[in-house]
């Protein structure tokens, strides 16, 4: 390959790095916006799920009239939102509305472009089944999430939390999976043999984030749950260290899931052991040779974890308010995503172990 093909190739990698850099970021907000939504709990207020049409809100009075009256027939209204009129009905339904209506862009977003550089030729060929499988991940994660929709619609005025954690889990795995490429076409791996000895700091990063995504995970189901408004203590909760009511539910594997005080408590050891963790890979690090942006993706996830430990007890404290919470989410998904770059600055990097 000569060098104009060599340049051409590079810069047709750093646009579609891009592409799927801004389709990460819109990812990332969808996953925000998905937390107000619940928090504000609007996530009920469509009581149908049209793919198509659906992206047409309603315009008129009589447009307006006919989807409350949907929504009057839902157990949320029956038996929480009996008193709401159809301009508080609004309030909510815009929430839900711009939720579903992000997930369509994103999915404009990807297609279109995917389209150009495919029929174009700029995408390598080992490229093309990883971006195929993208699309495709979005649109299952489309159906998740009505899935979940669906069972607070039944009922009781609830999401399941187990097909919330799962659809968050979804938008986890893909916004990973699309960061990660999108990294590899920036700042692709060098050809040369890498030095085996920089394996074991690459290990610990993965263990890390292995450990970002249970704690996400935990989160997923303190918020289907609302064990967040429960033990609104720190460092104890009400009090004790081991909180009543542990494991009072039958079977034993039920108070993982279905338990506000195990799930709450699971949460906070989680938060324990990841800092925990953190120190010890930060520690490693120092006796590696690490280059710059590496040490500066550790420290900036340093930064983040403290920040986002600082968030969770300051939103168990003041009651799980919206702001405080959407923020703790996001710092959730910030985590994650400086964890990723941390991974993927050890695994590109030639390292030498100096002690």
């Amino acid at each position: 390959m000569n060098q104009t093909q060599t340049l051409a190739r590079d810069t047709n990698d750093r646009h579609i790095a891009l592409w799927l850099l801004v389709c990460a970021a819109l990812i990332f907000a969808m996953v925000v916006l998905g937390g107000v939504t619940r928090l504000t709990r609007s996530g009920l207020s469509m009581v149908h799920w049209q793919p198509v049409a659906g992206i047409v809100p309603p315009m008129s009075k009589t447009q307006w009239l006919q989807e409350f009256d949907h929504y009057k027939q839902s157990p949320e209204y029956k038996k929480i939102n009996q008193d709401m009129d159809v301009d508080e009905f609004k309030s909510i339904f815009w929430f839900e509305y711009s939720h579903r209506l992000l997930g369509r862009i994103i999915g404009i977003v990807f297609l279109l472009p995917f389209l150009y550089f495919l029929f174009r030729k700029k995408i390598k060929h080992k490229l093309i089944p990883k971006l195929v499988v993208m699309f495709f991940l979005g649109g299952l994660q489309g159906l998740l999430g009505w899935y979940m929709v669906k069972s607070g619609l039944v009922d009781q005025p609830q999401v399941s939390q187990y097909r919330l954690t799962a659809h968050l889990l979804a938008a986890l795995a893909i916004y990973g999976f699309i960061l990660w490429v999108a990294l590899g076409l920036l700042k692709p791996e060098a050809n040369s043999t890498e030095s085996r000895q920089g394996e074991g700091l690459y290990k610990t990063g993965l263990v890390f984030t292995a450990l970002v995504v249970l704690m996400i995970t935990s989160g997923g189901f303190v918020a289907g749950t609302k064990a967040g408004f429960a033990f609104n203590t720190f460092p104890l909760m009400n009090g004790k260290l081991i909180p009543d009511g542990l494991f009072s539910l039958q079977p034993l594997i039920l108070n993982f899931f279905e338990n506000v005080a195990t799930i709450q408590f699971n949460h906070r050891l989680l938060a324990y052991l990841l800092a925990g963790f953190f120190i010890y890979l930060f520690l490693k690090s120092k006796s590696y040779q690490l280059d710059k942006k590496t040490r500066t993706s550790i420290n900036l996830l340093f930064a983040m974890l403290v920040i986002q430990i600082t968030l969770g007890i300051t939103t168990l404290l003041f009651v799980v308010p919206t702001p405080l919470a959407a923020s703790h989410q996001a710092g959730a998904l910030l985590l994650f995503t400086f964890s990723i770059i941390m991974n993927h600055n050890l695994r590109r990097q030639h390292m030498t172990f100096t002690s």
